[in-house]
């Protein structure tokens, strides 16, 4: 009885083409940011707290996207290199540091 072919090309060795395309990244900035200011002030965010509870920070150059929570916990996704994210973070760090609500 002939094997099949799947079972032939089992028996092979197997190189995997490996390539990132995608990191997530998750983060704490440890500060309470204001969401409605900064969506107000920044056009990159976009922030409907009746549909989403995060506002979604887009990011041209490099590429990537943030979700930022009000506790300031963000996601960051999009980005295919380490150095990338690192850069995105920074600048998105220096922009959200401007709307931290002060602890009462």
């Amino acid at each position: 009885m002939a094997k099949s072919e799947p079972e032939k090309k089992g028996r092979g060795k197997i190189n995997p083409q490996i390539k990132i395309q995608n990191i997530v990244v998750s983060s704490d900035l440890h500060a309470n940011i204001d969401l409605f200011s900064l969506s107000k002030n920044v056009k990159e965010v976009d922030y409907e707290p009746e549909q989403f509870p995060g506002a979604i920070f887009r990011m041209k150059e490099p590429k990537a996207v943030i979700i930022l929570f009000k506790n300031g916990k963000l996601i960051c996704t999009g980005s295919n290199t380490e150095k990338n994210i690192k850069i995105v973070l920074e600048r998105a760090a220096r922009i959200i540091s401007h709307y931290v609500i002060p602890p009462q």
